[in-house]
């Protein structure tokens, strides 16, 4: 039967098992976001405290979804509802893993829609539309393709038809399952990747004060990120919530992506070494390229300080509104081939990230519903085109926003919360420690045994209360049993609109798109529901025959 088919699908080689890995967790956070959150939290500051946050936090539940996703995989499950049961067979398990399918197919509905301005950028440097412009014009370009009524192209509504092409790409390579489809893009992507990644860190490092425009060397970039920080600094909350997510969001964990991929490695497979390698080529990727392409050029040509103040503007205030402008410094020829690079490395590991987190919808209607591949394709891409369609059509009014807050954040972290604590304190650290261990290639150190039973599970119920009632302007000396003034950012004040003004009409937006992702998840737990008792029937039905 085509679900048979899909459930023995197997990675073609352990080369292209790692490489899908990393290429899962190397995406946008690797080259926008880590770059961003770097200078806002004050360079070395930031280092320190997501390295410790990396061992602590990163590896432990890079280890717990490897772990779990082969032990559901050998025993025919590959999605996280099924998956996060079977290490308790309490019901509510399975609800709770419906998070990781949530989270996962919302994040991917506006990841594509990111991989389509990506695209769309990468054929804009080709053909020199950036030549000659502004940084002003730049910036306002950026504006101008967000919004729908406008036309960057010539063509009316390009934004839309731009999206609407990766999202058929993307539905292609999937339709192609594992071994055929994303394998083998993620040895064609990954490599590039890398290539184009190394070709900007030596144009970035060998920037020099006064050529082509440039106020200091792109080397001044080191100083910034590697100067060891005052110790005081390391006392910060904030800095720390920022390192753990920033963590946290690389590693792409809480989306199921990973457990749906390891849930199909065949039962030899060694896990220690493997995810300990994808884990650790992320951070290369990240720490060595991502750091070393956006943070350099723009600290060459703007300074420490300007670049600081770029930063406070969004998140996209250099990748898309910046970047353009800086590339442009270098001539004509120069431009085209960095805008090629840099936003050429930005779609590669977009789509590789946005074929993982489509993976764990896609295994789920396949175990549940004896889907062939190519039939859960297809309506995951219609799926995801009416899901993505509100961020589409109501970006300037806050619904994008939300999406990624409440999806890729909010019900990320809780899932991976859940995770380990079903891992280390529900199934027992015991049980999770030799499942880790089983066939490794590699020792893992024991310490790790006892991280995962304390430390992890501490850090992220912590950082998760910290992020609910985080106080006014990050003052954690106002806490005391009295009660405290809530910051804008926290999870409580986010839910009742505090900061906003109460006439502001994006309220409405916002809170249908609340609405929307609340109803999503709901009919997610239903089909879950639906889907346990037709496998319920199904078990009983093979009972009487066997017994017959």
């Amino acid at each position: 039967m085509a679900q048979n088919k899909a459930q023995n699908e197997n990675w073609g080689s352990r080369v292209g098992m790692i490489l899908a890995m990393a290429g899962s967790a190397v995406g946008l956070g690797n080259f926008l976001r880590f770059p961003i959150q770097a200078i806002q939290n004050g360079g070395g500051t930031f280092i320190i405290p997501y390295i410790i946050s990396f061992v602590l936090l990163g590896l432990p539940l890079v280890m717990v979804e490897w772990s779990t996703g082969k032990f559901g995989g050998l025993h025919g499950h590959h999605s996280t509802p099924m998956i996060l049961q079977r290490l308790d067979h309490h019901k509510i398990w399975r609800y709770m893993g419906s998070l990781g399918i949530f989270s996962s197919i919302v994040i991917c509905s506006y990841y594509c829609f990111i991989e389509s301005w990506i695209l769309s950028y990468t054929v804009h440097s080709i053909i020199g539309t950036f030549s000659g412009m502004t940084e002003q014009e730049t910036s306002a370009f950026f504006d101008t393709y967000l919004n729908l009524k406008e036309s960057t192209f010539g063509i009316p509504y390009d934004t839309f038809i731009s999206f609407v092409v990766c999202l058929a790409l993307n539905v292609y390579i999937l339709s192609n399952g594992i071994a055929q489809g994303i394998e083998r893009v993620a040895k064609i992507c990954m490599p590039l990747l890398l290539l184009f990644g190394l070709f900007l860190v030596y144009k970035a490092y060998t920037i020099k004060a006064g050529e082509h425009g440039a106020v200091c060397d792109g080397t001044e970039a080191i100083a910034f990120l590697w100067t060891p920080p005052e110790f005081d600094s390391l006392l910060n909350p904030k800095i720390w919530l920022a390192a753990s997510g920033q963590v946290f969001f690389t590693l792409s964990l809480g989306m199921g992506a990973i457990q749906t991929y390891s849930s199909y490695l065949k039962r030899e497979e060694d896990i220690a070494l493997s995810s300990m390698t994808a884990a650790f080529t992320n951070e290369f990727t990240e720490i060595i390229i991502g750091s070393s392409i956006i943070i350099p050029i723009a600290i060459g040509y703007f300074g420490v300080d300007n670049v600081v103040e770029l930063t406070q503007r969004g998140g996209f205030g250099l990748g898309f509104r910046t970047m353009p402008y800086l590339f442009g410094q270098w001539g004509d020829l120069l431009s085209a081939l960095a805008g090629l690079a840099f936003f050429g490395l930005l779609f590669f590991a977009s789509i590789t990230s946005a074929l993982s987190i489509s993976q764990p919808f896609v295994a789920f209607l396949s175990e549940s519903y004896q889907w062939s591949q190519k039939t859960t394709s297809y309506f995951i891409g219609i799926l995801l085109f009416f899901l993505a369609l509100p961020c589409i059509l109501f970006f300037e009014n806050g619904v994008f926003d939300q999406y990624d807050f409440w999806a890729g954040t909010v019900a990320l972290f809780f899932f991976g919360m859940v995770e380990v604590i079903v891992f280390s304190w529900v199934m027992g650290v015991e049980k999770g420690w030799k499942m880790i261990n089983h066939q490794a290639d590699i020792q893992i150190p024991k310490f790790f045994k006892f991280v995962l039973k304390y430390v992890t599970p501490t850090m992220l119920i912590t950082i998760f209360l910290a992020a609910m009632f985080k106080p006014k302007n990050d003052d954690w000396s106002l806490l005391s049993f009295k009660g405290w003034p809530l910051d804008d950012s926290a999870i409580v004040a986010e839910l009742m609109h505090q900061g906003m003004d109460p006439n502001d009409p994006n309220i409405a937006y916002i809170d249908g798109a609340r609405l929307f992702l609340v109803a999503f998840l709901a009919l997610i737990c239903g089909l879950i529901w639906h889907a346990s008792r037709i496998r319920e029937q199904r078990i009983l039905k093979q009972r009487k025959e066997a017994q017959q």
